[in-house]
């Protein structure tokens, strides 16, 4: 009536007012979605839709409404927006493998990071689930089926782990890490990323029959997991067609540990200590076998080449240096990341195969 109207120019933003409210000692203002708003230059609706997935907002609204978001500081409440949505707001990375191996296999923790950075550009937390009990499944997966999470990437599923059969059958979208097995408890084949693994297999036999070795054993994965079994049939596909007689005696089978890995090598150089390479299934297991090489007295490469699987930290920190075979982690991720999102869209459960790439360092 009597008094002025503040213009946008001359009103205080959220921040302004933050910091004027931090030098009176007040309590800090939490910016709202109208601030975003009003900063973007845009409606009220159209930050919402944004923040509600982006449907029908431009790129150009969507780059202003992300940049007014970062300037103010603005949180989105996820507790009030699963209210109205009926979404949690959030992703499970469910691995479910014995505790001890997430800390052990420096693979899942790869695979977490690249994940969490995916699912961070639809800002999207990831939970951090591990259950490698059936009681600790159970419990999970009950958890998960009262809708606390809005997907699942699952990892490490072995043959007979009945999870992916059981969050499939709660409606719950899911996307593993490798390819299903066949007759795994219940599961049904469903989304899933995967490397080549029979391929990377075969590259590397084929790298180190090029080296010359002719008598080449393999440590090979759990046989009750995909990956475990493709390796496997890339090792005997290669030597097959080389024409390398066939040796049960040159195989033996580990769990992806590097205990597992020494053992399984001290084994195969006891039934077969003319050995001049190993094919090992991963890089943990290949370190342990370098353990059990040099234990026997065995240098690497000159007395035996060695080849792993995987790419991963483990490749890198061992002496001398693994040849290996390159997973890839980045793609892996990003790629379970993309097809999760869709299926948590509605879109139909897809499979994705990625190419491995053949790593030539010391030890082959």
């Amino acid at each position: 009536m009597g008094g002025t109207r503040s213009t946008d120019a001359t009103r205080p933003t959220a921040r302004t007012t933050a910091r004027a409210e931090g030098r009176t000692g007040e309590r800090r203002r939490v910016p709202t979605i109208h601030d975003v708003a009003r900063v973007a230059g845009v409606s009220r609706g159209t930050v919402s839709r944004f923040l509600n997935g982006g449907h029908h907002v431009s790129a150009e609204a969507a780059e202003a409404v992300r940049s007014a978001i970062h300037s103010t500081g603005y949180v989105v409440n996820r507790h009030a927006r699963s209210l109205i949505t009926g979404r949690s707001g959030s992703v499970a990375f469910l691995l479910t493998e014995p505790q001890e191996r997430f800390f052990e296999d420096p693979n899942f923790n790869v695979l977490l990071r690249g994940c969490t950075r995916a699912l961070a550009e639809h800002d999207i937390p990831l939970l951090l689930m591990i259950a490698g009990t059936p009681e600790e499944q159970l419990r999970i997966t009950r958890y998960i089926g009262a809708g606390h999470v809005d997907g699942v990437l699952l990892v490490s599923s072995h043959t007979g782990d009945p999870v992916a059969g059981q969050l499939a059958e709660a409606g719950i979208p899911v996307v593993a890490c490798g390819k299903p097995a066949i007759g795994a408890g219940g599961a049904v084949p469903g989304a899933h990323v995967a490397a080549d693994d029979r391929e990377g297999a075969r590259v590397m036999v084929r790298h180190l029959l090029d080296t010359g070795r002719r008598r080449i054993a393999t440590v090979a994965g759990p046989q009750d997991t995909p990956g475990g079994v493709d390796r496997l049939l890339g090792y005997r596909e290669v030597l097959a067609a080389s024409g390398v007689p066939a040796d049960e005696g040159l195989i033996a089978i580990g769990d992806y540990s590097r205990d597992s890995g020494e053992r399984a090598v001290t084994e195969l150089l006891a039934r077969r200590p003319d050995l001049d390479a190993v094919f090992v299934a991963s890089d943990l297991m290949a370190r342990g076998a370098l353990a059990a090489l040099e234990r026997a007295g065995r240098r690497v490469p000159e007395d035996v080449a060695v080849g792993g699987f995987d790419d991963s930290p483990a490749a890198v920190g061992s002496r001398p240096e693994l040849t290996t075979i390159r997973q890839p982690w980045a793609r892996i991720s990003t790629e379970m990341v993309r097809v999760l999102m869709g299926r948590m869209a509605g879109e139909e459960p897809s499979a994705v195969i990625l190419p491995t790439e053949l790593v030539v360092r010391d030890s082959a």
